[in-house]
């Protein structure tokens, strides 16, 4: 079965309320949909803000990861480079436990007005949908892990040094 283009969840309210919305999304989410349209603006919110967090755990992941990396061949202060390497560490591993399984960390919020001309806007009800772009995350998990585990490496090589 071939991927739909777009999938709008619509917002009419019948007797069924949220959790109908909420069921719609995960069917969107696990048909990997190019494009998820979210017309209630509650879920679309809550589906932004969630996408918003595992965006800042990787962010996080991969400059406190490249930090660690870049502190740690001009110095030898602990205290600068175990902070650094660790909450790399911890940020890659919770959005290891947390967002890796979840099939919506597969998407990103699109606020690019070009891509928005392309749907079929004129099919919704709302006057402001939360709209999804499915991406490739592949790149970007090896590179926060990568860079995760070596600035983590780094932190027990150089406690190591110091106490050996």
């Amino acid at each position: 079965m071939a991927k739909p283009e777009y999938l709008i969840i619509r917002e009419v309210y019948d007797q069924s309320g949220d959790e109908e919305f909420e069921a719609e999304l995960d069917h969107a989410l696990e048909v990997e949909s190019n494009t998820i349209v979210i017309e209630p603006l509650q879920l679309g919110l809550e589906t932004a803000r969630w996408i918003s967090l595992g965006n800042f755990l990787h962010k996080t992941a991969v400059l406190c990861g490249l930090s660690t990396l870049a502190v740690s061949t001009r110095t030898d202060k602990l205290y600068i480079i175990i902070p650094l390497g660790c909450t790399s560490f911890v940020c890659a591993g919770v959005y290891l436990i947390s967002w890796q399984p979840d099939p919506c960390c597969k998407y990103q919020v699109e606020s690019d007005p070009t891509m928005m001309d392309r749907l079929p806007l004129h099919k919704l009800s709302s006057t402001s949908p939360i709209v999804l772009v499915r991406k490739d995350d592949t790149r970007r998990k090896i590179l926060h892990n990568s860079l995760a585990l070596m600035s983590f490496a780094i932190c027990c090589w150089k406690v190591y040094s110091l106490y050996s």
